[in-house]
């Protein structure tokens, strides 16, 4: 099977985005070449601006009075119309950043429920050591929890103000590859299962 197709349904439909509000992130510039590596493998990918999303502090009185805000109906409507979804995002004090888990809060009150039968695969960058695994361990508990099929193998990216080139590729052979396997592992996963259709739900 050729890395993110399908004979019959055509090329797989991704959503990708960085969880970042800062225009420098290396995050960004991972989430950049994830887009990249995707699209090699044959995807169709709409690299979204984490700006569509944008959203107020959740708040049951916010909701009762105004509703579910149109960002978090962007970020379900998109992420329907596609088979699967990437985040990349950065780790703010050894967790996910408090304005990704505010979205997915809003999100958990659409109906029915959009992340439910998703795939995602997550990723991070991080100057530390760590490159932002222990943020990702965090993000996994609220989606799946929401029933999203999160890809086992997270890649994370140390050290990463000094991992790329200035055209936005990695120095390190060894993570370049890790990288390729990854996105194109995953993509080869959902595009053995996609024809199955997504779980109802109530």
């Amino acid at each position: 099977m050729i890395p993110g197709r399908c004979a019959i349904l055509g090329p797989m439909r991704v959503l990708a985005f960085a969880a970042s509000t800062r225009a420098g992130s290396v995050n960004l510039t991972l989430a950049k070449l994830v887009v990249r590596v995707a699209e090699r493998s044959g995807s169709s990918v709409d690299f979204a601006d984490y700006a569509d999303f944008a959203v107020p502090v959740y708040g049951g009185d916010v909701e009762a009075a105004d509703g579910i805000p149109p960002g978090a109906y962007a970020f379900a409507d998109r992420v329907r119309a596609a088979d699967a979804f990437m985040i990349v995002s950065p780790e703010y004090n050894a967790s996910m950043p408090g304005h990704l888990k505010n979205l997915i809060d809003w999100v958990s009150r659409i109906k029915p429920q959009p992340l439910w039968g998703t795939h995602a695969l997550l990723a991070s960058a991080s100057p530390r050591l760590t490159g932002g695994n222990r943020g990702l361990w965090a993000l996994r508990v609220p989606l799946e929890h929401l029933g999203t099929r999160v890809f086992p193998e997270m890649f994370s990216l140390s050290a990463a103000d000094e991992a790329f080139t200035e055209s936005g590729e990695l120095i390190s052979a060894k993570y370049d590859k890790r990288l390729t396997s990854s996105v194109t592992d995953f993509l080869d996963l959902v595009a053995a299962v996609r024809g199955h259709g997504r779980p109802s739900v109530g």
